[in-house]
């Protein structure tokens, strides 16, 4: 039995959650995905980036010893949540040194013109009750990316 984290990084819309779908039935995963779980428990309550913030943040310390236990019980674990920033970053890497597990980090490098693309196709087929975002938002949050280096240690697949 193998046990691995899997995460994402990658700016808004390069693909993180249609690679964490794949990946999840290439390694037959469990695989949490932290905008349905945040839509879940908190539907409408996240307007502003601050309010992401705050529940990305209540959510992680809520699920943190839970992941580390599907880790330590030999399951390969799928997290479809930003490793973006070097922050973020963090949150991961105390998982599977915790757990003792091997990890990769799913880097998909993509320029901000696809990722923009790839937004408007999928604001083109998203529900009504599902938030558009635009440009600006995109460009707003993007700011923020910061891309993965050497330094940090982690073992990193490049798409």
């Amino acid at each position: 039995m193998s046990n691995k984290l899997h995460f994402m990084c990658g700016k808004m819309a390069a693909g993180k959650s249609t690679l964490s779908k794949k990946l999840a039935k290439e390694y037959n995963a469990i695989i949490l995905s932290e905008d349905k779980l945040l839509k879940m428990l908190y539907p409408n309550e996240i307007i502003t980036l601050q309010d992401y913030v705050k529940y990305s943040t209540r959510l992680k310390e809520t699920l943190t010893q839970h992941i580390i236990e599907l880790l330590e019980k030999g399951n390969e674990v799928i997290l479809d949540f930003p490793a973006n920033t070097i922050t973020q970053r963090q949150w991961f890497k105390k998982l599977f040194e915790t757990a003792e597990v091997e990890h990769i980090m799913h880097y998909i490098n993509r320029s901000d013109e696809v990722c923009k693309q790839q937004l408007k196709k999928r604001n083109e087929k998203i529900s009504k009750d599902e938030p558009l975002i635009d440009e600006a938002t995109f460009d707003a949050i993007t700011k923020y990316f910061q891309e993965p280096s050497n330094s940090e240690k982690f073992n990193i697949k490049e798409y």
